[in-house]
Protein backbone atom coordinates (compact mmCIF):
# COMPACT_ATOMS: atom_id res chain seq x y z
CA UNK A 1 0.00 0.00 0.00
CA UNK A 2 1.06 3.58 -0.60
CA UNK A 3 -0.10 5.10 2.69
CA UNK A 4 0.55 8.84 2.92
CA UNK A 5 -0.19 9.47 6.58
CA UNK A 6 -2.36 9.04 9.65
CA UNK A 7 -5.59 10.68 8.55
CA UNK A 8 -7.66 10.34 11.74
CA UNK A 9 -8.26 8.26 14.83
CA UNK A 10 -11.54 7.02 16.26
CA UNK A 11 -12.24 6.71 19.99
CA UNK A 12 -15.21 5.63 22.09
CA UNK A 13 -16.39 7.34 25.25
CA UNK A 14 -18.98 7.04 27.99
CA UNK A 15 -18.85 10.81 28.55
CA UNK A 16 -19.07 13.05 25.48
CA UNK A 17 -19.30 16.21 27.56
CA UNK A 18 -15.98 15.39 29.21
CA UNK A 19 -14.35 14.83 25.82
CA UNK A 20 -15.73 18.14 24.51
CA UNK A 21 -14.31 20.03 27.47
CA UNK A 22 -10.96 18.24 27.14
CA UNK A 23 -10.74 18.82 23.38
CA UNK A 24 -11.61 22.49 23.48
CA UNK A 25 -10.15 23.52 26.82
CA UNK A 26 -6.97 21.43 26.94
CA UNK A 27 -6.02 20.25 23.44
CA UNK A 28 -7.23 23.48 21.85
CA UNK A 29 -9.22 21.72 19.12
CA UNK A 30 -12.65 22.81 17.92
CA UNK A 31 -15.61 20.41 18.10
CA UNK A 32 -18.74 19.83 16.06
CA UNK A 33 -21.46 17.16 16.35
CA UNK A 34 -20.96 14.06 14.20
CA UNK A 35 -23.77 12.13 12.45
CA UNK A 36 -23.59 9.21 14.93
CA UNK A 37 -24.32 11.46 17.89
CA UNK A 38 -20.65 11.87 18.74
CA UNK A 39 -18.05 14.57 18.20
CA UNK A 40 -15.65 15.57 15.48
CA UNK A 41 -12.45 17.19 16.73
CA UNK A 42 -10.89 19.58 14.26
CA UNK A 43 -7.23 20.64 14.22
CA UNK A 44 -6.80 21.91 10.64
CA UNK A 45 -8.86 22.36 7.46
CA UNK A 46 -10.10 18.76 7.55
CA UNK A 47 -13.64 18.13 8.81
CA UNK A 48 -12.12 16.13 11.65
CA UNK A 49 -8.96 14.40 12.86
CA UNK A 50 -10.48 12.73 15.93
CA UNK A 51 -13.90 11.08 15.74
CA UNK A 52 -15.31 10.48 19.22
CA UNK A 53 -18.27 8.13 19.27
CA UNK A 54 -20.61 7.44 22.21
CA UNK A 55 -20.43 3.95 23.67
CA UNK A 56 -20.22 1.68 26.67
CA UNK A 57 -16.47 1.94 27.19
CA UNK A 58 -13.62 4.44 27.14
CA UNK A 59 -11.18 3.18 24.52
CA UNK A 60 -9.42 3.61 21.20
CA UNK A 61 -11.35 2.17 18.25
CA UNK A 62 -9.52 2.63 14.94
CA UNK A 63 -6.70 4.27 12.97
CA UNK A 64 -7.52 5.89 9.62
CA UNK A 65 -4.84 5.76 6.91
CA UNK A 66 -4.95 7.89 3.77
CA UNK A 67 -3.96 7.04 0.21
CA UNK A 68 -3.73 9.62 -2.58
CA UNK A 69 -6.81 8.73 -4.59
CA UNK A 70 -8.94 6.10 -6.28
CA UNK A 71 -5.98 4.32 -7.89
CA UNK A 72 -4.16 4.09 -4.56
CA UNK A 73 -7.29 2.78 -2.88
CA UNK A 74 -7.85 0.13 -5.56
CA UNK A 75 -4.21 -0.92 -5.20
CA UNK A 76 -4.68 -1.22 -1.42
CA UNK A 77 -7.70 -3.48 -1.92
CA UNK A 78 -5.76 -5.62 -4.37
CA UNK A 79 -2.95 -5.94 -1.81
CA UNK A 80 -5.40 -7.05 0.89
CA UNK A 81 -6.99 -9.57 -1.44
CA UNK A 82 -3.61 -10.90 -2.53
CA UNK A 83 -2.55 -11.38 1.08
CA UNK A 84 -5.79 -13.14 1.97
CA UNK A 85 -6.81 -10.45 4.47
CA UNK A 86 -10.45 -10.42 5.54
CA UNK A 87 -11.60 -6.84 4.94
CA UNK A 88 -14.87 -4.92 4.66
CA UNK A 89 -15.54 -2.45 1.86
CA UNK A 90 -17.57 0.00 3.90
CA UNK A 91 -20.97 1.28 2.74
CA UNK A 92 -22.08 4.81 1.87
CA UNK A 93 -23.39 5.56 5.36
CA UNK A 94 -20.04 4.66 6.92
CA UNK A 95 -18.15 6.75 4.36
CA UNK A 96 -20.44 9.70 5.09
CA UNK A 97 -19.54 9.44 8.80
CA UNK A 98 -15.84 9.41 7.90
CA UNK A 99 -16.30 12.21 5.32
CA UNK A 100 -14.55 10.19 2.57
CA UNK A 101 -15.30 8.75 -0.86
CA UNK A 102 -14.43 5.15 0.02
CA UNK A 103 -13.17 3.20 3.01
CA UNK A 104 -12.06 -0.34 3.73
CA UNK A 105 -11.56 -1.73 7.22
CA UNK A 106 -9.60 -4.72 8.53
CA UNK A 107 -7.64 -5.89 11.57
CA UNK A 108 -3.98 -6.72 11.98
CA UNK A 109 -2.84 -9.94 13.72
CA UNK A 110 -2.99 -8.24 17.14
CA UNK A 111 -6.60 -7.15 16.58
CA UNK A 112 -5.99 -3.45 15.92
CA UNK A 113 -8.58 -1.99 13.53
CA UNK A 114 -7.27 -0.08 10.50
CA UNK A 115 -9.27 1.92 7.96
CA UNK A 116 -7.82 2.83 4.55
CA UNK A 117 -9.57 5.80 2.93
CA UNK A 118 -9.38 8.31 0.12
CA UNK A 119 -11.08 11.53 -0.99
CA UNK A 120 -11.81 13.58 2.13
CA UNK A 121 -14.57 16.13 2.13
CA UNK A 122 -13.44 19.56 3.28
CA UNK A 123 -14.95 23.01 3.44
CA UNK A 124 -11.41 24.44 3.81
CA UNK A 125 -12.67 26.64 6.59
CA UNK A 126 -9.78 28.09 8.55
CA UNK A 127 -9.05 26.27 11.81
CA UNK A 128 -10.06 28.41 14.77
CA UNK A 129 -8.85 27.07 18.10
CA UNK A 130 -11.09 27.84 21.10
CA UNK A 131 -7.91 27.92 23.24
CA UNK A 132 -5.93 30.11 20.84
CA UNK A 133 -3.62 27.40 19.43
CA UNK A 134 -2.03 28.93 16.35
CA UNK A 135 -1.59 25.77 14.28
CA UNK A 136 -1.20 22.01 14.45
CA UNK A 137 1.47 20.54 12.15
CA UNK A 138 -0.32 18.25 9.69
CA UNK A 139 0.27 19.45 6.14
CA UNK A 140 1.74 16.69 3.98
CA UNK A 141 2.75 14.47 6.91
CA UNK A 142 -0.55 13.41 8.50
CA UNK A 143 -2.11 14.36 11.81
CA UNK A 144 0.68 12.84 13.93
CA UNK A 145 1.34 9.30 15.04
CA UNK A 146 -0.32 6.50 16.96
CA UNK A 147 1.25 3.78 19.11
CA UNK A 148 -0.68 0.51 19.20
CA UNK A 149 -0.41 -2.68 21.26
CA UNK A 150 0.91 -5.74 19.44
CA UNK A 151 0.92 -8.84 21.66
CA UNK A 152 1.35 -10.88 18.45
CA UNK A 153 4.41 -8.81 17.74
CA UNK A 154 6.24 -10.73 14.98
CA UNK A 155 3.07 -11.40 12.98
CA UNK A 156 1.87 -7.81 13.38
CA UNK A 157 5.23 -6.32 12.39
CA UNK A 158 5.32 -8.50 9.28
CA UNK A 159 1.72 -7.56 8.39
CA UNK A 160 2.37 -3.84 8.73
CA UNK A 161 5.47 -4.04 6.55
CA UNK A 162 4.50 -6.68 3.97
CA UNK A 163 0.81 -5.78 3.57
CA UNK A 164 0.37 -2.16 4.65
CA UNK A 165 3.71 -0.97 3.32
CA UNK A 166 5.23 0.56 6.46
CA UNK A 167 9.01 0.51 6.97
CA UNK A 168 11.05 0.51 10.16
CA UNK A 169 12.42 3.86 11.28
CA UNK A 170 13.99 2.73 14.57
CA UNK A 171 13.82 0.01 17.22
CA UNK A 172 13.61 0.14 21.00
CA UNK A 173 13.78 -2.91 23.28
CA UNK A 174 11.99 -1.93 26.48
CA UNK A 175 13.23 -3.58 29.67
CA UNK A 176 10.63 -2.82 32.37
CA UNK A 177 12.15 -1.68 35.68
CA UNK A 178 12.19 -4.40 38.33
CA UNK A 179 12.13 -7.27 35.85
CA UNK A 180 14.96 -9.58 34.98
CA UNK A 181 15.37 -10.74 31.40
CA UNK A 182 12.04 -9.28 30.19
CA UNK A 183 12.40 -7.47 26.85
CA UNK A 184 9.38 -5.89 25.16
CA UNK A 185 10.04 -4.83 21.55
CA UNK A 186 8.80 -1.51 20.17
CA UNK A 187 9.14 -0.73 16.45
CA UNK A 188 8.72 2.78 15.04
CA UNK A 189 7.35 2.74 11.50
CA UNK A 190 7.07 5.32 8.74
CA UNK A 191 4.91 5.50 5.63
CA UNK A 192 5.25 7.66 2.52
CA UNK A 193 5.90 10.98 4.25
CA UNK A 194 8.74 12.55 6.20
CA UNK A 195 7.53 12.00 9.78
CA UNK A 196 9.98 9.88 11.77
CA UNK A 197 7.06 7.58 12.54
CA UNK A 198 3.34 7.64 11.83
CA UNK A 199 2.83 4.34 13.63
CA UNK A 200 4.57 2.40 16.36
CA UNK A 201 3.78 -1.01 17.78
CA UNK A 202 4.58 -2.23 21.28
CA UNK A 203 4.87 -5.91 22.19
CA UNK A 204 2.39 -5.93 25.05
CA UNK A 205 -1.39 -5.62 25.52
CA UNK A 206 -3.01 -2.29 26.42
CA UNK A 207 -6.52 -2.26 27.88
CA UNK A 208 -7.59 0.96 26.15
CA UNK A 209 -6.38 -0.29 22.74
CA UNK A 210 -3.74 2.41 22.32
CA UNK A 211 -0.60 3.55 24.12
CA UNK A 212 -0.76 7.14 22.87
CA UNK A 213 -1.52 9.45 19.96
CA UNK A 214 0.86 12.30 19.18
CA UNK A 215 -0.20 15.74 17.96
CA UNK A 216 2.29 18.46 17.09
CA UNK A 217 2.12 22.26 17.40
CA UNK A 218 4.34 24.80 15.69
CA UNK A 219 6.39 26.18 18.57
CA UNK A 220 7.47 25.56 22.15
CA UNK A 221 5.25 28.22 23.77
CA UNK A 222 2.20 26.31 22.49
CA UNK A 223 3.43 23.23 24.36
CA UNK A 224 3.88 25.27 27.52
CA UNK A 225 0.40 26.77 27.26
CA UNK A 226 -1.03 23.27 26.85
CA UNK A 227 0.70 22.21 30.06
CA UNK A 228 -0.94 25.14 31.83
CA UNK A 229 -4.36 24.17 30.45
CA UNK A 230 -3.83 20.54 31.47
CA UNK A 231 -3.12 21.61 35.03
CA UNK A 232 -6.01 24.07 35.11
CA UNK A 233 -8.42 21.31 34.05
CA UNK A 234 -6.83 18.78 36.46
CA UNK A 235 -6.07 16.32 33.70
CA UNK A 236 -3.80 13.43 34.70
CA UNK A 237 -0.29 14.01 33.37
CA UNK A 238 1.33 10.79 32.15
CA UNK A 239 4.85 12.09 31.58
CA UNK A 240 6.70 15.33 32.25
CA UNK A 241 8.17 17.57 29.56
CA UNK A 242 11.12 16.01 27.75
CA UNK A 243 12.78 15.43 24.40
CA UNK A 244 12.87 12.06 22.65
CA UNK A 245 16.06 10.56 21.28
CA UNK A 246 14.66 9.13 18.06
CA UNK A 247 12.33 11.75 16.59
CA UNK A 248 13.66 14.72 18.63
CA UNK A 249 10.11 15.67 19.67
CA UNK A 250 9.90 17.93 22.73
CA UNK A 251 6.67 16.94 24.42
CA UNK A 252 4.65 15.93 27.45
CA UNK A 253 1.96 13.26 27.88
CA UNK A 254 -1.51 13.40 29.39
CA UNK A 255 -4.48 11.06 29.71
CA UNK A 256 -7.55 11.39 27.48
CA UNK A 257 -11.14 10.64 28.56
CA UNK A 258 -10.84 7.40 26.51
CA UNK A 259 -7.93 6.16 28.68
CA UNK A 260 -5.12 6.39 26.16
CA UNK A 261 -2.55 9.17 26.26
CA UNK A 262 -1.97 12.21 24.10
CA UNK A 263 1.61 13.21 23.43
CA UNK A 264 1.55 16.97 22.86
CA UNK A 265 4.75 18.12 21.23
CA UNK A 266 6.86 20.38 19.05
CA UNK A 267 9.85 19.99 16.74
CA UNK A 268 9.49 16.43 15.47
CA UNK A 269 12.04 15.28 12.91
CA UNK A 270 11.11 15.21 9.21
CA UNK A 271 13.49 12.83 7.45
CA UNK A 272 14.87 11.91 4.03
CA UNK A 273 14.36 8.13 3.89
CA UNK A 274 17.04 7.72 1.26
CA UNK A 275 19.57 8.90 3.86
CA UNK A 276 18.10 7.62 7.14
CA UNK A 277 19.98 4.84 8.92
CA UNK A 278 17.86 2.53 11.12
CA UNK A 279 19.22 2.02 14.62
CA UNK A 280 18.27 0.62 18.00
CA UNK A 281 18.17 3.37 20.58
CA UNK A 282 18.70 2.51 24.24
CA UNK A 283 17.26 5.63 25.85
CA UNK A 284 13.73 6.94 25.29
CA UNK A 285 14.61 10.57 25.93
CA UNK A 286 17.57 12.93 25.87
CA UNK A 287 16.11 14.61 28.96
CA UNK A 288 12.85 14.68 30.91
CA UNK A 289 9.83 12.44 30.21
CA UNK A 290 9.36 11.10 33.73
CA UNK A 291 6.64 8.48 33.21
CA UNK A 292 6.17 7.91 36.97
CA UNK A 293 4.47 11.27 37.43
CA UNK A 294 0.96 9.86 36.90
CA UNK A 295 1.47 7.29 39.66
CA UNK A 296 2.38 10.06 42.08
CA UNK A 297 -0.70 12.08 41.07
CA UNK A 298 -2.97 9.11 41.72
CA UNK A 299 -1.33 8.50 45.10
CA UNK A 300 -1.88 12.15 46.02
CA UNK A 301 -5.55 11.91 45.00
CA UNK A 302 -6.00 8.83 47.23
CA UNK A 303 -4.24 10.43 50.21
Amino acid sequence: MDIRGLAYVVAETTDLARWRTYAEGVLGMSTTPSPDGGLYLRMDERQFRFAIQPGLRDAYVASGWEVLGQAGFDAALATLEGAGVDFVLEDAAFCARRCVQQAASFRDPSGNRHEVVWGFQSDFERFNSPAGVSRFVTEGIGMGHTVLPAPEFAKTAAFLKDVMGFAVSDIFNFRPPGTEGVVLPIHFLHCNNGRHHSLAIAGFPVESGCVHVMVEVEDMPEVGRAIDRMRAHRVVQSATLGQHTNDRMTSFYMRTPSNFDIEYGYGGAVLDWDEHIVHEFTRVSLWGHDFTVSQQQLLNQDA
